[in-house]
């Protein structure tokens, strides 16, 4: 069942004297996964009445400390969602991906290490009772989808953010949990692609294609318009309604 859309963004403006959004009440800590042979750090934030966790895939040289991705985590919070900002790479794996960039594209190790921050998730005592979704960007969408594929039971939702889901390759069959996916509408080659992988799909996936874009989603309004998605989605599948900003 894929569903198709054009989503226009709509540029945002901040007023002077206009009040800030208040400040979120939530427990915040860093956090270090262990996984095969290392571990890998990451950032949780557990708003008050949170009511599911995204685990955020980063990809393409990028980390927990991405600011688009720290943007739509806050949004996120916003809607009581609880986050967890993951490195998949160790800082040794980060240099030599710096190097190389070949990790990055290391699809298979990277689902590894999103499957064993479930495994951690369903521990920690902060995490073990919410549903769980996986918010991806660029290469971090490809691992997103294998590591729903891998582990159906525990995934709810995923959504993915100019991800690459042809790089799931044969998962993309087997992917049960619910996906949106966002990509700008300027990206024309990452576009065809998710055609492509849609086409391959056997869930319920979402196509949203925000008009104007690019593969950063830097242009006005754009990224807001992600994170809106983002939170619309996950909060419906993951359980519960959408909180205002």
């Amino acid at each position: 069942m894929v569903h198709i859309s054009l989503a226009m963004s709509r540029p945002t403006s901040i007023h002077p004297g206009e009040r800030r959004a208040p400040e979120i009440v939530a427990e915040r800590r860093e956090i270090s996964v262990p996984v095969k042979g290392a571990r890998v750090e990451g950032d949780l934030v557990v708003p008050s009445g949170a009511r599911g966790l995204v685990v955020f895939a980063h990809g393409s040289g990028s980390s927990r400390h991405s600011p688009r991705n720290r943007y739509v985590a806050e949004v996120l919070q916003r809607g009581k969602l609880a986050t967890l900002l993951l490195d998949l790479l160790t800082r040794e794996e980060e240099a030599i991906d710096a190097r190389t960039a070949h990790l990055r594209f290391d699809i298979e190790l990277l689902a590894e290490r999103l499957v064993s921050a479930i495994e951690w998730a369903r521990r920690d005592p902060s995490t073990r009772e919410l549903r769980l979704g996986f918010f991806g960007a660029s290469t971090g969408g490809g691992a997103a989808l294998v590591a729903a594929a891998l582990r159906p039971d525990a995934v709810a939702a995923v959504v993915s953010r100019g991800g690459r889901p042809d790089l799931a390759g044969n998962a993309l069959p087997v992917v049960r949990a619910p996906t949106l996916l966002i990509v700008g509408g300027d990206d024309v080659p990452v576009l065809e692609l998710h055609r492509e992988a849609i086409a391959r799909m056997r869930n319920e996936v979402h196509l949203e294609v925000i008009v104007g874009a690019t593969h950063l989603f830097e242009e006005p309004g754009a990224l807001e318009e992600v994170g809106r998605l983002a939170r619309e989605f996950l909060t419906a599948k993951l359980g519960g309604i959408a909180s205002p900003s």
